[in-house]
């Protein structure tokens, strides 16, 4: 009769002050969840916002000298020609903008750039109060090449304006 006053003796010794019986892994994930749920729901919620729109855009004519400045440097938006159109490519200003790797064509007309595969500053039109680049040399394959960048452009950015050679400004409009 002992051994079994002994084991009862133990059981309600257990039962009385063992905290252990609480602490079981269904018990502390059930407890976690509950935590979370309670914090999900009374956390403060942040309204939803909506995106800024992009500034709109005025339609503009450059000419080489005046196309220049949009470089990406001092805040500037990035903006280069293909073909005599204007596109804002500030979005992309980590390839277009200073120190990316199409950074010399930013500001200017790419098109030889892009027809040649060249990032070189040789591609890049000298004389900005001179004619535009007719690009009349090029072949086949330079033409169709600068038109897969021109369609590439037109599907990603948007055109701002156009490319006009010194004293042709009024002309264009």
């Amino acid at each position: 009769m002992d051994y079994v006053e002994n084991r009862m003796a133990q059981e309600a010794a257990k039962q009385n002050g063992n905290v252990e019986s609480f602490v079981t892994p269904l018990n502390l994930v059930l407890l976690g969840m509950l935590l979370y749920t309670a914090y999900s729901w009374l956390r403060p919620h942040t309204p939803a916002t909506i995106p800024k729109e992009e500034p709109a855009v005025v339609f503009k004519t450059f000419t080489p000298r005046t196309l220049l400045p949009y470089n990406g440097e001092k805040d500037m938006p990035v903006y280069l020609a293909v073909r005599g159109r204007v596109f804002d490519v500030t979005r992309g200003r980590n390839f277009y903008g200073p120190g990316g790797p199409y950074a010399n064509f930013a500001g200017r007309d790419a098109s030889r750039g892009l027809a040649c595969g060249s990032f070189d500053e040789e591609m890049l039109t000298k004389d900005l109060d001179g004619p535009l680049d007719t690009l009349s040399d090029l072949d086949k394959d330079q033409l169709e090449a600068l038109q897969g960048w021109e369609e590439r452009f037109l599907e990603k950015y948007l055109v701002v304006g156009k490319l006009v050679a010194v004293g042709d400004e009024d002309k264009a409009e």
